[in-house]
């Protein structure tokens, strides 16, 4: 029995992170900035990351969504990575994410040639960057249950 090719879409999203941050860190391409040890992910939060390989997992993240939905930009993924601030006794609020991390990440990923800048704004993904995806995805076992 010939299964088709797996991309993205079809596997789970969980899984597919782990394996492509994996990838990622596999890979060496990409480097780490010196304060990925020491940084918040958002003002919102109170403490740096407890994974140490919490880059790679939102770098994993992003190429997974810039392939879902073309277009997207930093002030995106400042909305898409923020949460709730709390604000002691007062009410909380929603809170973007850093924009620092998703700028960092963005231009890590077009270094490696994942990405692209899109001409109607956002990023891209490139063939390249899809084929690479889609490999990973194909990687993936899925269960015997599907």
């Amino acid at each position: 029995m010939a299964t088709a090719a797996r991309t993205v879409k079809d596997v789970s999203p969980h899984e597919f992170v782990k394996a492509y941050s994996a990838h990622l860190k596999r890979s060496g391409k990409m480097e780490l900035p010196h304060w990925t040890d020491i940084v918040k992910t958002g003002t919102f939060k109170e403490l740096a990351p407890y994974d140490p390989d919490w880059y790679y997992i939102r770098a994993a993240s992003m190429a997974r969504k810039i392939y879902l939905r073309q277009g997207l930009g930093v002030g995106a993924f400042r909305r898409i990575y923020g949460g709730r601030k709390r604000n002691g006794s007062r009410p909380p609020h929603f809170c973007k994410s850093s924009g620092a991390i998703a700028r960092h990440i963005l231009q890590q990923l077009q270094k490696v040639n994942i990405i692209d800048i899109d001409a109607k704004g956002g990023r891209r993904i490139t063939s390249s960057g899809q084929r690479d995806l889609d490999q990973v995805a194909g990687r993936i076992v899925v269960p015997l249950d599907q």
